[in-house]
C-alpha cells in the first residue's frame, strides 16, 4: 500500500517505512507529524477524494538540514548588470510510520462499493397522462 500526501504545496509518494525529504516542518528530532492524504492505492484499487478525506500519513522526524547549493545568476547583456546568488533549500527528513485513519490508528481504508446504474437510479413511475383534446 502506498499513499500520495501533500506538504508545502508539493506532493510526495510514500509507503510505510520510507524515508522522505519534505519541506521544512516545525518540530524536533523524534517528534511525530501528520500529513493529509490525497490518494491511496492497495490491492483493492485506488482511492481518492472523499474516500481518503479522513486519512493521514503519520511520520517521525529523523533529521533536518539544507540541500545542495544552487547558483542563481542573472545577466543582462550590454547593461553591465550581473547578479550572482546562492540558495540552499531547507528540508526535513521523515520516516513514514503509518498510513491510515486519524481516529483508529493505522487502519486501511474500506473497499470501495460499486453500484450499477440500474440500482442507483430508482425512479417512481408516474401514471400516464391522457390528452383530453376536443375532436
Amino acid at each position: 500500500m502506498y499513499a500520495i500526501f501533500e506538504n508545502g504545496g508539493k506532493q510526495y509518494k510514500a509507503c510505510v517505512g520510507d524515508l522522505v525529504k519534505v519541506e521544512k516542518v516545525k518540530g524536533n528530532i523524534g517528534d511525530t507529524v501528520e500529513f493529509p492524504v490525497l490518494l491511496t492505492s492497495d490491492e483493492n484499487g485506488v482511492s481518492v477524494g472523499k474516500e481518503v478525506e479522513s486519512l493521514k500519513v503519520k511520520a517521525e522526524i529523523v533529521s533536518s538540514g539544507k540541500d545542495k547549493k544552487i547558483i542563481v545568476f542573472k545577466y543582462k547583456p550590454k547593461k553591465n548588470e550581473r547578479k550572482k546568488q546562492g540558495h540552499r533549500q531547507p528540508y526535513t527528513e521523515v520516516k513514514v510510520t503509518a498510513i491510515g485513519d486519524v481516529a483508529e490508528g493505522a487502519k486501511k481504508p474500506a473497499a470501495k462499493k460499486t453500484t450499477t446504474r440500474k440500482t442507483a437510479k430508482k425512479t417512481e413511475e408516474q401514471p400516464a397522462v391522457e390528452d383530453n383534446k376536443a375532436e
